[in-house]
């Protein structure tokens, strides 16, 4: 579904579209790239039921000095001399696939939407206004004897739909439907902004139709446990629903989905932007993607009168209607009902949810133990209605005050980087100015939306888990389509004021920091602004460089997907991005043997964080308005805004989880970005005396210098 991000946000990343931002967004951290539809109301999540609804800062001024271990030299590896004894100290908790900085914001935004959603009263969805639908909700999905109780029951009319396809016109149909119920398709559809017309929705088009994520999964020798443990569950739940001959069509699914993979463009081709606007007219779409009942699929997904189809991976599509119309319609059926109760099972009874868990929670990423149930619950309705918790969530821990100081803070941070292009030494006269008046375009959203969200047609019944999901999905999927070639609506936002995490959106052109995030260790007003500036300025920094990393730069000031980098220019940034990308894939992960960051994949968001500091670091210089920066115990102002970069970065992971987030995330795992993008800074090296023959030391000339 396109459902704005939410807590733990969740995207079936195959699509690229998922929130209405987010087929041209870049978020900060990977939480916001590794959600499934309802699949989400699982993630991972440590306990916080008696979390205290305050925020916390580090320390005294900002910075947890106790967490250190200075016995460390910081040229040698700074994220032990930053986050050690913190390391050392800390333990993932037991419902955690990952834990860090972002995870504790996150465990208190949960506990503080429990409280909400707790206190809303019970009453008639039907006439008792949003309060009441929240209620119904989540107190449904805590009626846990009842969900037990019924069973698959209220699955059965879905199932029993797949059972009764008896060709595949009719699966086309089916596969057109997907954004309304629990199942899935070879291809995603979404309505979202136009790259190359910003003022108006478009519709796009994607590969899909894999159950493990990436293609790697399905095509390299290393992932075999994980290709035979997917293949004994999708076995498994098809057992438990009663479908007929489940392990050898578990056989077969897989062979279908090892046949999409190989179809299937690889992540860093799906995020070239020159390569993924490929208009194509309704009208020929059939003779384009031959083999596929395409007028079926689009009219079932209410999208026929869409005169253009934007087809992201143009040479996939064809292919995948090929492997579609050669596919076995027993095999497809098969593999639509296990899509089914694999998006389901989170909100069915206990074999479901536990079959679910030990697969894709416990065994793919390595996580001990179920989430409490009021977790799954809030997730739940947090992505049912979240922008309506959001309301209430806003006016209770978002002051004027916070919004006010964010202001000033990003005004700062954006005078800064145009102070750094304003000295670029490496970019022509013609690409700065085009820079300068992007920059100066830059939209910015904070805290919460303008307008909110209006969920009045929403229907929600009272102990209808099942069916409040379906009619939640056929309600956002309504919202989406109906939009098509409609002019762009500004104000809407694509995560909700309680999700811990921030975006920059390439069509909008513009920056975006929920209420959330905007509290210790991220931003504290009270804390030293050195520290701040590292924290929330490295990551307003961040942002504003995702409108010129390597696919941001793709985009003029009116968010228009066009070229205005000189050809010269243009060869300089990608060599220095070429540079950048080898010294991430460099970095190894001794409990992974032969896994590496894919520094094509994680390309943007690694000159994200180069940048976004970089800027970071000028905007704390010209506050200082030319005064010495105070010494605070023995730190020096520098030395304390690298330190506050560096601890909200800090990051456990269990193995299986990083393997996870290698192979799938755009992100490079945040201990290595508590460090990375200091070694090509030259300020770092002076703040903590780093030397040749220190490990983490870069020659001058090999540091890589962009923004």
């Amino acid at each position: 579904m396109f459902k704005p991000a939410v807590i733990g946000v969740a995207i079936a990343l195959a699509l690229g579209f998922a929130a209405p931002a987010s087929a041209h967004a870049h978020c900060l951290d990977e939480a916001c790239w590794q959600q499934a539809r309802f699949a989400g109301v699982e993630g991972s999540g440590a306990d916080s039921g008696n979390a205290t609804i305050a925020a916390q800062r580090f320390g005294i001024w900002g910075v947890d000095v106790d967490g250190m271990n200075r016995a460390v030299k910081p040229g040698e590896d700074f994220f032990e001399y930053a986050s050690g004894n913190w390391a050392k100290n800390t333990a993932i908790p037991s419902d955690r696939s990952n834990y860090g900085v972002f995870h504790i914001l996150r465990d208190l935004s949960e506990a503080r939407v429990r409280k909400l959603v707790e206190a809303y009263p019970q009453g008639n969805p039907a006439t008792d206004g949003d309060a009441a639908k929240i209620a119904a909700i989540y107190r449904g999905f805590m009626d846990e004897a009842a969900v037990e109780a019924q069973g698959l029951a209220p699955l059965k009319p879905s199932l029993d739909e797949i059972a009764q396809i008896a060709d595949k016109r009719q699966m086309a149909e089916w596969m057109g439907r997907a954004n309304t119920h629990f199942g899935s398709s070879f291809f995603a559809v979404g309505v979202s902004d136009d790259q190359r017309d910003p003022e108006r929705y478009t519709l796009y088009l994607s590969q899909s139709g894999l159950g493990l994520g990436d293609r790697q999964m399905y095509l390299e020798a290393r992932f075999a446990p994980q290709r035979a443990r997917y293949q004994q569950y999708i076995a498994q739940m098809l057992g438990l629903i009663g479908w007929k001959d489940a392990g050898k069509q578990a056989e077969h699914i897989m062979a279908l989905e090892t046949r999409i993979a190989e179809a299937h463009w690889s992540r860093a081709e799906s995020r070239n932007r020159d390569k993924t606007y490929n208009p194509v007219e309704m009208s020929r779409f059939a003779a384009f993607a031959p083999g596929f009942p395409w007028a079926d699929y689009f009219k079932a997904a209410q999208l026929d009168q869409a005169p253009v189809v934007v087809v992201r991976q143009n040479t996939a599509v064809p292919k995948l209607a090929e492997i579609y119309h050669q596919a076995a319609l027993d095999t497809l059926k098969a593999w639509a009902a296990f899509r089914t109760i694999d998006s389901a099972a989170p909100l069915l009874s206990s074999q479901f949810v536990d079959a679910h868990f030990e697969f894709r929670s416990k065994f793919m990423s390595g996580q001990p133990q179920q989430q409490a149930r009021w977790k799954r619950g809030v997730s739940l309705a947090e992505r049912t209605m979240g922008e309506a918790i959001g309301r209430d969530y806003v006016q209770l821990y978002f002051t004027a005050d916070a919004k006010a100081k964010m202001d000033a803070l990003v005004a700062n941070v954006k005078a800064a980087m145009g102070a750094r292009l304003a000295q670029l030494e490496w970019m022509g006269a013609d690409t700065k100015r085009e820079a300068a008046a992007k920059l100066a375009n830059f939209g910015l959203k904070i805290g919460y939306p303008e307008k909110w969200r209006d969920y009045s047609g929403l229907e929600i019944r009272n102990g209808d888990v099942i069916g409040n999901a379906l009619r939640s999905n056929a309600f956002q999927w309504d919202y989406y389509r109906n939009r098509l070639g409609k002019p762009v609506d500004k104000l809407e936002w694509g995560m909700t004021p309680q999700t811990v995490n921030a975006y920059y959106n390439s069509v909008k052109n513009e920056i975006v920091f929920p209420a959330a995030i905007l509290q210790p260790p991220f931003f504290d007003p009270q804390a030293d602004m050195a520290v701040n500036y590292g924290a929330i300025g490295g990551v307003i920094g961040h942002e504003i460089i995702h409108g010129f990393d390597d696919q941001g730069r793709k985009s003029d000031g009116a968010g228009m997907l066009r070229d205005w980098w000189t050809a010269e220019d243009a060869a300089k940034f990608e060599a220095e991005a070429a540079k950048l990308g080898a010294q991430y894939e460099s970095y190894t992960f001794p409990q992974l043997p032969g896994m590496h960051i894919n520094g094509k994949v994680s390309m943007g968001e690694n000159i994200g964080d180069l940048g976004g500091l970089t800027i970071a670091l000028e905007a704390y210089r010209r506050s200082l308005d030319g005064k010495p920066a105070p010494v605070l115990d023995g730190f020096t102002g520098e030395q304390r805004l690298f330190l506050g970069w560096a601890q909200v970065w800090r990051t456990l992971w269990r193995d299986d989880a990083l393997r996870q987030q290698l192979v799938n995330g755009p992100h490079s795992p945040g201990q290595i970005r508590a460090f990375a993008p200091l070694r090509n800074i030259d300020a770092w090296y002076d703040a903590f005396d780093v030397k040749p023959g220190d490990k983490l030391y870069i020659k001058p000339e090999d540091r890589v210098r962009i923004w």
